[in-house]
Parts: C-alpha cells; structure tokens; sequence
C-alpha cells in the first residue's frame, strides 16, 4: 500500500472556485487603491506640517466661533522689516513639476493630472476584474470587484473626511469629488459586466432570471444603481440639484439592503461606508450653527449676507453651506463662499462673516425677491432709514474647503476672478493684505506684489464689492506690499458707476490670463539693462522680485477662465516655473 503524497489535480482540470479565488482580487485592488493614497499623504506631509505650525491645520474643523470677550488684535505698523530671501529649491522643483499637470480641455473640468489618476484607477479596475477569470462561465470576479468600489465611493464623498485633514487645508470635498463619481460610474460598469454575462448564461440555459431570491435581488441591485447613476448625471445635478440629493440619499439605502439579501459576500464592504457616514453626520452636527443675519440685496442680481456674531473659525476662501429661514424654504442649504478673512486678520471696516449670494436659480432669486420686497417694506415705514437690511435666521453648515496655496509662501501672487468668483479671491486678497501689512507679517510671509483681476459685464457691478476693495487697497497703500487691481468690464453698461478705488484701472475688455501672468512675471521694463538690474535687486516700493521668490495664482469664476488660468501656468513651463521660484495654482469651482 503506497503511502506517497496524493495526486495533485492540474490546474487547467480544476474548477474555477470564485468564492475563493475572486475576494483575493478584492484584496488586491485595495491594497493598490489604498497604497496610492498613502502616497499622496506621504507627498502632502510637509505642507501638513507646516499648516499645523502656522495653526491652519485644524482651523474651522468644529466650525466658526463667536469671541465673547472681545479680544480684538493689535495692529502692527512695521511691515519694511522683509524677510531674507529662502531656499527654495524643493519646492520649486515641486511646483514646477506640478503645473505640467495643469493642461485643461474646454467643457471637461478635469486637467491632465485629474485624467491621469482617472485613467490609472479604470486600469486597475480592469485589470482586476478580467485577470484570470473565466467571465462568459463565471462573471461574479466583476460583482466582487463592484463590492470592492463602496470604500472608495464614500471615502471621497463625504464632507467631512479624515482624508480631508491628512491631505492638509485646501483638499475638501468639492476637490476630490471627481474620485468619487468616477467610482460609482466604475461600480455600475462592474455591475452591469456581472449582471449582463449571468442573464446571459440564465437565458442559455434556460433558468429563470426572476422568481429565485438571489436572481431578484440581483436585478432590483442593479436597477437601483441605474436610478442612481441616471440621476446624478451632470445636467440633472446642475438643473435639479435639490431631486439629485434626494434620489441620491434614498436610492443607496435601498440599494445597500438589495445587495445584502443578493449576496452574503456585500456585508463586509457595507460597514466602511457606514463609518465613514457616520463619521461625517456626527462632526456635521458639530459643525452647524443657528446665527441672526442681515440681509441687503444691493441689487437684482446679488443678496449680501452678514451673519452676526462669527468671529473666528474659518480660512480665507473657505465656504459654507448657507440655509436661511424664509418664506418657507428651510430645507434648501447652498454653498456660499465667505468673502472676507476672520475680524483678526483682515482689513475691512466692518469685518465677519459675509457672504455674497449671486441670483443663479430659484433659490437665489427667491432670496433676492424676498430681501428687495422686506426693504421696500421697511422703506416705507420709515423714509428717513438708509442702507436698510432684513434680519433673518440662518443655519450654517461648515467651513469647508479653502485654499491649499499659502500666498505667505509667495512673493508674487496673481488673484483673476470672473463675476461672482470674488467673493472666493476677494477673501484671499483681504487675508494676505492683513497678514502682511496689519500683523507684521508674523509667519514670515513673503508676499511683495500682487495683481488681483476681476472680469465683469456690467460697470454697475463693481458697486457689489467697492468698499470692501477700498478697505483692502488703502491699507495696502504705503506699505511693503505693492498691489493692484484691474477691473475688466466686458459690456457698456452704466460707465458712470466707477468708484474711486485706489491703484485701481478699468478696462473695457476681457483679460487674457496669461497676459496677466506674464505681465507680473517679467520686470516693468522692455531694456536689457532694467532687466537684469530687476532681477538682481529689489526696489523699495516691492516691485518685481526677480530672485526667484515663487509665484501664486488663484483663479475663480466660469469654467472658461479657470481652463484659461490652469494652461496659462502650464504653458510657462518647467524651466521658467524654476527660474521663477516655482509657479503653485489654485482654481475654485463649485462644480455640480
């Protein structure tokens, strides 16, 4: 009797085991997701660090807060005192190696870097699901790689994400959303490819696709993803955001039970997303404020919003989900940039909390209609009342977002901004001024010149933000800081409502973004000599630092000028990016 080892069957004899062999591909897939992601947070380490120096790491994480006793700042004069140029060999090594990936399509709202990462994530999901696996006889490897998606989906979906934080001030939701809505479309294409091939095998031999509760589900699971997908499509979000939410939110309940009774195998990747959820609701909560306000529409094309008692808690160009109690609609919640930096840090007279609602949709206009008719109301009342306002109750959700570009950091900065895309710029401006000139520049901000442009259609449109851009340009006046401002005015409507802005020009034009960049780029002069005089030297005034100090570009507005401001700082270049001390953007868009 032998006692040898027994037979091993050949693996070309041997049934494919999917149960078995397809969750180690789920495995794999995320050891790979997950391993790229720690890349990036290893990469974005040293600006982490020195967000959490500069005390911008955790500011506004448990939302904005009220100083009940009043401190104020003390404002400091001295701002000559410039700090000695840096080194900056890493990070403009780094900067200029980023802006290649700032190349930008029209109507695509994703650049070359955002299409890489998109590209590289549906090869991975391919690869894994097609990799040795017998699809026409055995489709479930695309079902378990559909499973493997949830994760993904939620992690960079959720507003308030650790993945947020560890990525450092800047990288909110709003900039990792692409990630997200290309995992749910890769989930419904890994669906459909498992859904697809078994009605297919069901049809040939003869089995029935309905009755059976595992078949059921299965297409209840998928019509669900279908509901899902159709629904978050980017006309239907941009035209019905408010039916998209809705359908979004009840559609993946439904769908996370159907799933679970379709198979035993979903459970496990159910529960990260409800971590992640509940995670999220949870500092939510701890973020919403109940605040009076102050409404004052300036206009039929724009509603300001000062919000009481805010005076800390948020970055410059950070923003807030904005809900205000009024005829009715208290379940409607916007995203509203804030306009202007905290009381401790800013320039303007009357400093907090502002927000600036353009009239772009129904819930805009109801606003403005509502605030336009409880003035004239008030008006009538009292003919002698200026500058009437309208009080009302708001609920605040947030900060979120901001800026992932410290301008301390750069001793040039270039802010464009198209209609409504100020309020986004406006902020920076009005928090860099105040660092530099106001506080002395107490974190060894660099900044020396900066060039902030606003492209409008109409001249009375400059009356929305002339006294806080007065505020901003007087304090920068007589100090280290060189600004100055260009106003582009791309119809002839009402030429008479220039206002008196200091350092201020007004053009009838659109601006061209690269015309700008170079303009502050390059030294103020066409000779050889002021050439290489400028760039050796630093005048007294701050004018055009040609030693390599950095450039900061912030662009906010239509999709058009943003694509403009991303190729503009591409095309710079690699080489000029370094000579220039590395070239960093930031665009901001809230796109739906």
């Amino acid at each position: 009797m032998s006692t040898g080892t027994p037979p091993v069957i050949p693996s070309s004899l041997q049934i494919y085991n999917s149960y078995v062999e397809d969750p180690k591909w789920q495995i794999k897939f995320t050891i790979v997701w997950c391993s790229v992601l720690g890349l990036a947070i290893a990469t974005s380490l040293p600006s982490l660090v020195l967000s959490l120096r500069n005390g911008r790491l955790f500011k506004g994480l448990f939302g904005v807060s009220e100083d009940l006793q009043s401190r104020g700042y003390t404002t400091l004069t001295n701002d000559k005192i410039l700090p000695p140029p840096s080194n900056r060999k890493v990070s403009k090594l780094w900067f200029s190696f980023l802006s290649v990936r700032q190349w930008s399509l029209p109507f695509v709202e994703l650049n070359a870097g955002q299409i890489f990462i998109l590209a590289s994530y549906l090869a991975v999901t391919l690869v894994c699901i097609i990799r040795d696996a017998p699809l026409i006889s055995n489709p479930n490897r695309a079902g378990f790689l559909a499973l493997a998606q949830f994760p993904v989906v939620f992690l960079f979906a959720t507003k308030n994400s650790i993945l947020s934080l560890l990525l450092g001030p800047g990288n909110g939701y709003e900039k990792l959303n692409f990630i997200h809505r290309m995992a749910g479309r890769l989930m419904f294409l890994a669906a459909g490819i498992h859904g697809s091939l078994w009605i297919r095998n069901h049809l040939q031999y003869g089995l029935p696709i309905l009755g059976p509760q595992k078949e059921t589900s299965g297409v209840a699971s998928f019509t669900l993803l279908c509901i899902i997908v159709l629904s978050s499509l980017r006309p239907v979000r941009r035209l019905f955001y408010e039916f998209f939410f809705l359908v979004h939110v009840l559609m993946f309940v439904a769908f996370f039970v159907t799933v679970c009774y379709h198979t035993m195998y979903a459970s496990p990747w159910i529960f990260p997303p409800l971590a992640f959820y509940g995670a999220d609701i949870l500092l939510r909560m701890l973020r919403y404020r109940f605040k009076d306000a102050t409404l004052i529409a300036q206009d039929k094309f724009i509603t300001m919003v000062h919000v009481n008692n805010c005076d800390d808690g948020w970055l410059a160009g950070q923003h807030v989900r904005l809900r205000v109690f009024f005829s009715g609609r208290v379940l409607e919640s916007h995203p509203l940039t804030i306009l202007s930096a905290p009381p401790s840090r800013s320039c303007l007279s009357n400093p907090g909390l502002i927000l600036g609602a353009r009239v772009n949709g129904d819930w805009t206009r109801a606003l403005n209609d509502f605030t336009c008719k409880e003035q004239e109301r008030l008006q009538a009342l009292d003919v002698t009342m200026k500058n009437v306002s309208v009080s009302a109750l708001v609920m605040l959700d947030g900060p979120y977002g901001g800026s992932s570009v410290d301008l301390g950091q750069f001793e040039s900065a270039l802010l464009v901004a198209g209609g409504s895309g100020i309020t986004f710029t406006l902020g920076l401006l009005d928090d860099i001024v105040a660092r530099c000139v106001k506080l002395g520049r107490p974190g060894g901000e660099r900044t020396r010149r900066i060039e902030f442009a606003w492209c409008i259609r109409s001249f009375g449109h400059i009356a929305w933000f002339t006294p806080m851009l007065m505020d901003i340009a007087k304090t920068a006046s007589r100090s280290s800081v060189d600004l100055h401002i260009s106003i582009f005015v791309t119809c002839l409507c009402d030429p008479e409502s220039i206002a008196p802005i200091p350092n201020c020009d007004v053009t009838i034009a659109r601006p061209e973004v690269y015309g700008l960049l170079r303009d502050l780029t390059n030294p103020p002069s066409s000779s050889a000599s002021s050439v290489e005089e400028g760039a050796e030297k630093l005048t007294s005034q701050g004018d055009w630092v040609g030693r390599g100090g950095g450039v900061a570009v912030c662009a906010s507005g239509p999709e058009s000028l943003t694509t403009e401001a991303q190729n503009a700082v591409a095309r710079l270049g690699v080489s000029r990016g370094i000579e220039l001390g590395g070239v960093a953007i930031l665009v901001e868009r809230f796109a739906l």
